[in-house]
């Protein structure tokens, strides 16, 4: 059963890539010209996205280089310790809502310390690959198309980042401790 999910695997990526232009040409869709409209509105998007990228990034640096990170990682650590959740993994919990590539880095700095199969680096695995980038996505996204009443997304975003991190806390402590 293994080698069969391993061979569908091996080409459900390339017969995709082959199948969807050969039935877009089969319905008389000029693929070509299409693509290039396609690519030619995703260069657009792209430049839009620019200054909302740059406004985001400069924010969590001076985050980071203030040294608020430290500070609050200090003050909550009495609170955190008893709940399982360890203080050297909460920058990468404050950080995962608002940079992929920081928390990426975070967490790639606490499995180089403490090792992957670790009580950290398991922790830390399960938060990266269960939450998500929500200032990121509101900032670079919702402001790109002109959106800029988005109180109840960020309310939800940051509502499922919280149930997915209690949950990652609460799973990796109960298959790991």
């Amino acid at each position: 059963m293994y080698e069969i999910i391993a061979e569908i695997s091996r080409w459900a990526i390339p017969l995709t890539l082959l199948l969807v232009p050969l039935v877009a040409m089969l319905r008389g869709v000029s693929v070509f010209e299409t693509f290039v409209e396609g690519a030619a509105e995703g260069f657009t998007t792209a430049v839009k996205t620019i200054p909302y990228l740059v406004a985001m990034l400069v924010a969590i640096s001076i985050f980071r280089a203030s040294g608020a990170m430290e500070v609050l990682v200090h003050a909550l650590s009495p609170i955190l310790d008893p709940l399982g959740f360890p203080p050297e993994v909460l920058p990468h919990a404050v950080m995962r809502p608002l940079s992929g590539g920081a928390a990426l880095g975070i967490a790639t700095d606490l499995i180089a310390t403490h090792g992957p199969d670790s009580f950290i680096g398991r922790l830390v695995s399960t938060m990266q690959g269960s939450t998500d980038t929500t200032f990121y996505v509101l900032t670079l996204y919702f402001g790109s198309v002109g959106i800029t009443r988005y109180r109840y997304a960020i309310i939800s975003g940051l509502a499922a980042d919280l149930t997915s991190l209690v949950a990652s806390v609460f799973i990796v402590n109960q298959l790991f401790r």
